[in-house]
């Protein structure tokens, strides 16, 4: 479980470091908002729950839980000195899971941690599996929509049927044929070699950060295309 930590007060933060290391977390410590953001924008997929300080010196914890909710249903915990009490209110309204008050004890935190995780384990078990996530980019299966940054993304049929067939096949690389024989339009519309080309150049463009360095889409040469890990 990897868990990022957003504390700026450096004693306060290498102690909870130390103290979720030993307790088996793997961890990303920033003791600034533009820092957090950053962690956020490139391993967001990666992190299993955040904890964030409320009050940051270039920024806000809240302003931290608004940016990563918009991207994933990650949970998150604030930590907040007990003149901040009344209003995490506002925290929780926009989304916070729990929040813990300084000065706490280490292992009052652990638990609070433990027991938000095994609430979001249950409700991922027990959802209906419509929501396909690859990095920062989400596939509503019930809707037809696709996602970036948790803004929708406008797609065409074929587009849509492209992604779906690569997200049904995290980690495997297919080839030209293989997309080829799977992408065929049943209303008889003519895919071939270079219209493949020119859809994966197009999903490329709407879904990468930089569609000449893909992440998502990758090309494994002399195979074919690969998605995920």
């Amino acid at each position: 479980m990897k868990i990022l930590l957003v504390e700026d007060d450096k004693t306060i933060a290498s102690g909870l470091e130390y103290s979720l290391q030993n307790d088996g977390y793997e961890t990303i410590l920033c003791h600034h908002y533009e820092a957090a953001k950053q962690v956020i924008n490139e391993k967001l997929e990666d992190i299993d729950l955040c904890l964030f300080d409320l009050s940051l010196p270039d920024g806000s914890g809240y302003d931290l839980c608004a940016f990563v909710k918009k991207r994933s249903d990650k949970p998150v915990i604030f930590l907040t000195a007990f003149d901040d009490e009344v209003n995490v209110v506002m925290g929780l309204d926009m989304g916070a899971d729990d929040y813990i008050t300084k000065p706490f004890r280490i292992r009052e935190l652990l638990s609070r941690i433990k027991s938000v995780l095994r609430r979001y384990n249950r409700q991922v078990q027990s959802q209906p599996k419509n929501t396909i996530e690859i990095k920062n980019i989400g596939i509503n299966t019930l809707e037809g929509k696709v996602y970036k940054n948790g803004e929708e993304v406008l797609v065409t049929a074929l587009e849509y049927r492209l992604l779906l067939i690569f997200a049904n096949h995290i980690g495997q690389v297919l080839t030209r044929s293989q997309l080829l024989e799977r992408i065929w339009d049943v209303a008889g519309d003519f895919v071939n070699d270079n219209t493949l080309t020119v859809y994966i150049k197009r999903l490329r463009e709407k879904l990468e950060d930089n569609p000449q360095k893909p992440r998502i889409i990758k090309t494994v040469r002399g195979r074919g295309y690969k998605v995920g890990d």
